[in-house]
């Protein structure tokens, strides 16, 4: 179960299926992520907090119980589907959008984005987890910045 979960229901396994490689798994799980936790936002603040509590949830304790025979591995998706979560908190699509995009970059880039590669190097699933959190954060601050001055 954990390993189904760390994947994102099988979603950074797609591009070692396709290309054999899993570089970009993270951006596709964002993807598959974005849509439902935007739409879960539709439902109300109160579903939508829930929601991205339980994913971090989730992947915490998925990647602690792989992290240490499998590392960071490139199919454990489920730290970027929480980063995703965190960075659309209460964004309809266009804000959103620009959460996501500024999200990745931060998770990509790290050492441009302040604090990312800090909590990187953190040990365990801490690591895996946190420095997706904190890159969310970064998105979520350009998505609000989005909304209230283009959109």
């Amino acid at each position: 179960m954990a390993r189904l979960i760390a994947s994102f229901f099988g979603t950074g396994l797609i591009l070692r299926g396709v290309r054999g490689s899993d570089a970009g798994s993270g951006t596709v799980a964002s993807v598959f992520a974005f849509p439902v936790a935007v739409l879960l936002g539709g439902l109300g603040p109160l579903v939508q907090v829930l929601s991205v509590v339980a994913v971090i949830g989730l992947a915490y304790w998925s990647v602690s119980t792989i992290v240490g025979a499998e590392g960071d591995a490139g199919w454990i998706v489920i730290d970027e589907a929480a980063g995703t979560f965190v960075a659309v908190i209460a964004f309809t699509w266009l804000p959103g959008l620009v959460a996501l995009v500024v999200f990745r970059a931060a998770d990509i880039f790290k050492g441009v984005f302040p604090g990312v590669a800090t909590v990187d190097r953190a040990p365990g699933a801490l690591g895996v987890v946190g420095d997706d959190l904190v890159a969310g954060l970064y998105g979520l601050a350009a998505g609000l910045a989005a909304s209230l001055w283009v959109f």
